[in-house]
């Protein structure tokens, strides 16, 4: 099996999980709630990956059309899990296509942008894309059980 075929079975698998998580929560308000010493709701950090993958695979590696608004990703609120699970879908449709059809090549070229500070291969990059995803994805499911309701023992 070939890197990009690894790393997009990776990306389907997680995407999956982060829309599984998202549609898990008790409710849509749920989803922009937050305990005290946590910034970010889950729904704003779904947002973030959203906006992420758009732009550093969609658009720069796949040419999609896409024009980020990162401080949107954090302000915008209240939109049904419904919303953000038919965002995820469809990214979950276009972001491994684009990652399994990187050739060899394309992988140990440098990404076509500086990110981060400092040059490095897409394949780099793509990997650590997929830790921000999953260091992401962790907040959103510990979030999410830290909500739910307790039931008396």
């Amino acid at each position: 099996m070939s890197t990009s075929t690894e790393l997009a079975f990776l990306f389907t698998r997680d995407l999956n999980r982060l829309r599984k998580q998202i549609d898990s929560f008790a409710s849509d308000d749920a989803l922009w709630q937050t305990l005290p010493g946590v910034i970010n709701p889950a729904g704003n950090l779904a947002l973030h990956l959203e906006g992420n993958l758009r732009e550093f695979v969609g658009r720069q590696l796949g040419q999609l059309p896409y024009s980020r608004t990162r401080d949107l990703e954090f302000s915008l609120k209240r939109l049904s899990r419904e919303d953000v699970s038919s965002r995820l879908e469809e990214l979950s449709e276009t972001i491994p296509s684009i990652i399994e059809n990187l050739s060899a090549e394309q992988l140990e070229m440098e990404y076509p942008e500086e990110v981060l500070d400092s040059a490095m291969t897409t394949h780099h990059f793509l990997v650590h894309l997929y830790g921000h995803l999953n260091w992401h994805l962790g907040q959103i499911d510990y979030l999410r059980r830290m909500l739910e309701p307790h039931p008396d023992k």
